[in-house]
């Protein structure tokens, strides 16, 4: 029976994020682990990233690369037995362990799921990959626009009769993958906390990509949906949800689903009797004729102000360096400049438990000898760990 000193017992604000406290060891790679691996640093956590001997960073940009910031490095040779057992010594102590590896390269190397969790049974060990940890793709090379091409996704993206367009690697790595490598890894050290046990988390991108999709596949069984690109409502194949070049050569986005909404662009545009053709699709070429011609005949600037403030759904399509500078991103410190590098800001937001802003990007190996004496090892074990050449002072 529950009483009430078995509530939980308050913890005080540390101004450290929501995730302060929690320790992840992550392996050092690229593209959506480490993404995963600052967002958590971003909500507090305290992550120490395992780096590879000899490595100038991920893409050679290691004090540029944002997916890095907010982390402590050291550099760890799990080519010697002693840097194997540093990373099982520092697993003993954390959390979460994050490895973006194809399957079972971590299980050669001797710091698999079965070594971890032996370490510490209550270790959530979570894997990013692309094509998952089995099925007949498990072993193969792939990327993003692999990934998003196998799940339906890219094949939605683009104009009709056009090949599909890539959306950066937003949709695969990062949404699909770090996005749910995350969620996971959040939901299993829940469950950690009530059951004493860790597990394994296998986060593929196919898997995430897979769900994002999931309003699709309802909205197709709805008969709501074709499955053919650039004829649907939220890929550009409705006029009044598109993108329109200005006479500057700028463009204009134009989101006005809801009548009322459409409405009050037809009006602000300029639209009269056009602005009814919205009921026959036969007329839809039409309408998109008209609207592109009302664009193009101002500039971005000016149709920006026309819409500016209105309930027309337009907005102006901004480049990656304009969008730090719009009112509205620089009201809210959406961007935030660390480092000498402008980049976005951590989100999402909390009321009570704030994450502070990160720190820059480190130089790799800055901090191999404060994490490993600060997580339990000795000064003479860090001086003969160096000394051996298994671990690395930057």
């Amino acid at each position: 029976m529950t009483t009430c000193t078995d509530a939980p017992q308050p913890v005080p604000d540390t101004g450290g994020g929501p995730l302060y406290g929690l320790r992840v060891v992550e392996l050092a790679g690229i593209g959506p682990g480490p993404y995963a691996a600052m967002l958590l640093a971003d909500m507090g956590a305290e992550v120490v990233r395992i780096e590879r001997p000899g490595t100038a960073g991920d893409g050679g940009m290691p004090l540029t690369d944002v997916t890095r910031r907010g982390r402590k490095s050291v550099i760890l040779d799990l080519r010697y037995p002693e840097g194997i057992r540093t990373v099982l010594r520092l697993v003993e102590q954390a959390d979460v362990l994050i490895e973006g590896f194809r399957p079972g390269v971590t299980e050669r190397l001797g710091v698999g799921p079965e070594e971890c969790r032996a370490a510490n049974p209550r270790l959530v060990y979570g894997r990013m990959t692309g094509w998952g940890q089995d099925g007949p793709l498990a072993q193969t090379a792939g990327h993003d626009i692999d990934y998003i091409a196998l799940t339906g996704a890219l094949g939605a993206m683009g104009r009709p009769g056009e090949a599909p367009a890539p959306p950066l690697n937003v949709v695969g790595d990062f949404g699909g993958g770090s996005t749910f490598l995350v969620i996971g890894i959040l939901a299993a050290v829940w469950e950690a906390q009530r059951s004493g046990r860790g597990q394994v988390v296998d986060a593929a991108i196919v898997d995430g990509a897979s769900s994002l999709t999931g309003l699709l596949h309802g909205m197709m069984a709805s008969n709501l949906w074709n499955d053919r690109r650039g004829v649907n409502m939220l890929d550009g194949g409705l006029p009044w949800y598109d993108t329109y070049a200005t006479s500057d050569g700028g463009y204009m986005a134009v989101g006005a689903l809801e009548p009322k909404f459409y409405a009050e662009f037809s009006v602000l545009i300029g639209l009269t009797e056009e602005a009814a053709q919205r009921d026959d699709p036969a007329m839809w070429p039409r309408l998109r004729e008209s609207i592109a011609a009302r664009f193009a005949s101002r500039t971005r600037a000016e149709w920006t102000e026309v819409f500016d403030g209105t309930d027309a759904c337009v907005a102006p399509v901004l480049s990656l360096s304009e969008a730090a500078q719009h009112p509205h991103l620089a009201a809210r410190q959406t961007f935030v400049e660390i480092g000498g590098v402008m980049q976005p800001a951590p989100a999402p937001r909390f009321s009570r438990t704030g994450s502070p802003i990160p720190e820059a990007p480190p130089v790799i190996g800055v901090h191999t000898r404060s994490v490993l004496e600060s997580w339990g090892l000795k000064d003479v074990e860090v001086d003969a760990l160096i000394a051996a050449g298994a671990a690395i002072q930057g």
